[in-house]
């Protein structure tokens, strides 16, 4: 309570302290620089997703366009962080623009909570800085006196509270801002700020190899995208690109490469979900950027994969506290792709937070994986802004990968019933890719005596796929739209349901997902199962 009380009171002095006339003098000590590095709008298209019709402003009300507020709060969002700037028709009047950002710094020049928040002004100021030649370009003095006013006086905000952003994306963002600052102004202290703060986002949140500490393939992505962004801007600007940099792009560009190279169904592991990459590998390849991994693990995640055939497994521990925001607790559980498509995959990430929906795409059962007792590995509590962290971790007791030209092998176990009920999941996945057979083995290991509880072991199909069991009930026929296989387990009851897949942004679609049902025994458990293509 005390702890809450103080967060709760120090936010409010937070607040009352940024809208004083004292801070507004404070980031309203502008030099006198004006705008002299204009980057290659090309530049930003690792960043941008641009729509297919483009926006002509001339028919735009300039004055109303900043009173509608019968807007929803995305909207709001979009509309005040201007990057619908990149979408707009280059052959649009530079004067209708202008006069539209004339228009929101009559209003909005001086700090507000909804208009600053980091995330929103660093947008706001890379669209501005980035589309000079609509936003500066043929404006009088005056305009561009304001212009230079107001966006040096946003980085200045930036800089004094960016460390106080408890997201880390924020920070990212801001940094590019303010990196995008210095080198358009040529203001050695932005960007030296800049530069200084980009070490230490690298620092508190890459792992020793570079990879994201919280293990979040969407958030490896994005890392990546802005980290390329920064790098081309030092190059378009003909400044030193320190090599900081350039060993973290060699790292991340490694991780894209492992989870996205040729991939029309990304991996949903830990907040993932699908997303076309499409135009930003057109991106890397323009810009001449080549990145291969001929790695097995990474990340704490395992892969193999053929010209067929590909399997990859979470074999890694939940991320530090700070780190899981998007954690989804699913260790051991694995996706199986053939010919570009699922055949067994995890159910996605429900992007979402404060919705129900969210916590049951975090949950173990939603993943392709054992489930005990009806329960998640891992458990989350909310902090005081409704935000689900880990609360419990657990650890990887052991981790192994094999292959040979015949089969590989992944094997991992964990410790995250031990304590509530006594066991140790141990499992193996093997692939005869040649044979296209793919064999598991599940082992229960008993650790302490326990009362009989319930397991299943859950294997989710992507949507679309069909699935039947035989009247005999021994085995389940799966048909996928390219071809067809049998699921077998034996001396356990195999079954199957429909379920939820979360795979799409803030959607959910139905799918099939079998399961082997059982109960615990005093002794050790081992279940084994087998998919084979027929």
């Amino acid at each position: 309570f005390l702890k809450n009380f103080k967060t709760v009171i120090n936010s409010g002095l937070r607040k009352f302290y940024l809208n004083t006339s004292f801070y507004d003098g404070k980031i309203s000590k502008i030099g006198s620089k004006k705008l002299t590095y204009r980057p290659n709008p090309s530049v930003f298209d690792c960043i941008i997703k641009y729509n297919k019709e483009k926006i002509n402003v001339k028919n735009l009300n300039t004055e109303l366009i900043w009173k509608n507020q019968n807007i929803n709060n995305r909207s709001y969002k979009k509309l005040h962080n201007f990057f619908w700037l990149f979408s707009v028709d280059l052959k649009s009047s530079n004067k209708v623009i202008q006069s539209i950002i004339n228009s929101w710094i009559v209003r909005n020049s001086k700090y507000n909570d909804q208009v600053w928040e980091p995330d929103i002004l660093s947008k706001r100021v890379i669209s501005w800085l980035s589309n000079s030649k609509l936003t500066y370009e043929d404006g009088d003095e005056s305009f561009k006196s304001d212009f230079n006013f107001v966006v040096r006086k946003q980085i200045n905000h930036l800089i004094n509270q960016v460390n106080k952003s408890d997201t880390l994306n924020d920070k990212i963002i801001s940094c590019s801002a303010i990196i995008l600052g210095g080198l358009s102004y040529q203001d050695k202290n932005f960007l030296n700020f800049g530069l200084n703060l980009l070490a230490k986002i690298i620092n508190n949140c890459l792992d020793k190899k570079l990879f994201p500490k919280s293990r979040n393939l969407r958030q490896l992505t994005f890392y990546f995208k802005y980290l390329i962004l920064i790098r081309e801007l030092l190059k378009d600007s003909q400044n030193e690109i320190p090599d900081y940099l350039d060993e973290s792009l060699y790292y991340l560009g490694q991780g894209y490469d492992f989870f996205f190279n040729d991939s029309k169904f990304p991996c949903l592991f830990n907040g993932n979900i699908e997303s076309d990459n499409s135009d930003f590998d057109f991106y890397l390849k323009s810009k001449g950027y080549k990145f291969k991994c001929s790695e097995n693990m990474i990340g704490g995640y395992g892969l193999y994969k053929g010209k067929k055939i590909g399997l990859i497994m979470d074999l890694g521990e939940p991320p530090d506290e700070k780190f899981s925001l998007d954690y989804q607790s699913g260790p051991l559980s694995f996706e199986l792709n053939y010919l570009g498509e699922k055949l067994i995959c995890n159910s996605g990430y429900f992007q979402r937070e404060k919705h129900q929906l969210n916590k049951i795409s975090r949950s173990t059962a939603s993943h392709s994986t054992l489930v005990l007792d009806n329960t998640s590995v891992s458990q989350f509590y909310l902090d005081n802004n409704d935000k689900k962290y880990i609360d419990k971790r657990f650890k990887v007791l052991t981790k192994k990968n094999f292959s040979d030209k015949n089969k590989w092998v992944l094997n991992g176990s964990h410790d995250g019933y031990l304590k509530r009920y006594g066991i140790v999941h141990d499992r193996t996945v093997e692939v005869l890719h040649k044979d296209f057979i793919i064999r598991g083995s599940d082992r229960l290991l008993k650790r302490k005596k326990n009362n009989s509880i319930s397991f299943e072991i859950r294997f989710h199909m992507y949507p679309g796929t069909k699935v039947t069991k035989t009247i005999d009930g021994i085995s389940i026929l799966i048909n996928m739209n390219n071809s067809g296989w049998k699921f077998t387990c034996e001396n356990h009851s195999i079954n199957y349901e429909t379920g939820l897949f979360f795979g799409k942004k803030n959607r959910y679609l139905e799918n099939q997902n079998i399961y082997i049902s059982g109960r615990t025994t005093n002794n050790d458990e081992k279940i084994d199962w087998k998919f084979e293509k027929i």
